[in-house]
């Protein structure tokens, strides 16, 4: 954690794109260590954080189990408000399967490049999922492209790249 405070946001990883990491046009990609961290601190985030690390997966390969071991591991932690960053393809299913968790703010959120590319949208949709969690009221949602969605409200549009709402 970065300093102590009773408000302090927890960022749960999960893997994902924004975790990806590509070694050269001829690679497969890896997980390696979580590069949220450094993004909040590149960021000079000032409100107390910690970073949990909970999966290293690419979405596509999460399994209910998985989203079981996400939603007690957030159920049980002492933060009220929760980041998770997490794949893309699979965020809206992963957000569902935590709609039941009383009593806190939880925003999800992810990239369609790897952090580690110079073009990434990954610094910017963290900064917005981490100032949305101090905003937001009790609930489930999902920061991308620039909006905040409510969770069952929203969904990928692969064709565009893009998150919409279903409403």
């Amino acid at each position: 954690m970065n300093n102590t405070d009773a408000e302090a946001v927890a960022v749960v990883t999960t893997g994902g794109t924004i975790d990806k990491a590509y070694f050269d046009a001829l690679s497969q990609f890896q997980f390696g260590e979580s590069v949220i961290s450094r993004l909040l601190s590149v960021a000079q985030v000032t409100r107390a954080y910690r970073v949990i690390e909970v999966l290293r997966k690419d979405s596509l390969e999460l399994t209910d189990a998985d989203r079981s071991v996400l939603r007690e591991t957030i159920a049980a932690l002492p933060e009220r408000r929760v980041v998770v960053t997490h794949g893309t393809d699979t965020m809206t299913q992963s957000a569902s399967a935590l709609a039941t968790i009383k009593d806190k703010i939880i925003v999800f959120t992810g990239a369609l490049a790897p952090a580690r590319f110079a073009e990434s949208d990954a610094p910017f949709n963290l900064g917005m999922a981490f100032a949305a969690v101090q905003c937001l009221t009790t609930g489930v949602y999902i920061a991308m492209n620039g909006q905040v969605f409510a969770a069952g409200h929203v969904r990928k549009d692969r064709s565009n790249a893009r998150f919409v709402s279903t409403d």
